[in-house]
């Protein structure tokens, strides 16, 4: 049953369209763009998909569809971009972020 036959307002994507289970990224998909992501975990959030069929679907793990929705709860769209993702990766990983780089190079001067 679609949202529109139970008289639900329409799920909206990253851009603003109607988001359905058909509007998702195929199962074979090899290369994530930010929207796709952000499609996914529009999906997952509204109710059309849980989060292990995604998973499922295109064999990721939980932690990696997690990290999306960090991202973008964090960052936004661009939070989701694979070349940025130095930039915004937090203190929970294992490579340090940027702002504890730049807090261990500048010498303390008030000792």
């Amino acid at each position: 049953m679609s949202n529109a036959a139970i008289g639900a307002k329409p799920i909206l994507g990253p851009a603003g369209d109607p988001l359905t289970l058909d509007d998702l990224p195929p199962p074979t998909l090899k290369r994530w763009i930010t929207r796709r992501k952000a499609e996914v975990v529009t999906a997952v959030r509204a109710g059309l998909i849980g989060i292990d069929e995604v998973c499922e679907r295109y064999s990721i793990t939980a932690e990696e569809y997690l990290s999306w929705q960090r991202l973008l709860d964090h960052h936004g769209l661009k939070g989701l971009r694979a070349t940025r993702l130095q930039d915004y990766r937090g203190p929970d990983s294992s490579a340090p972020a940027k702002a504890d780089i730049a807090a261990v190079q500048t010498p303390d001067n008030s000792k």
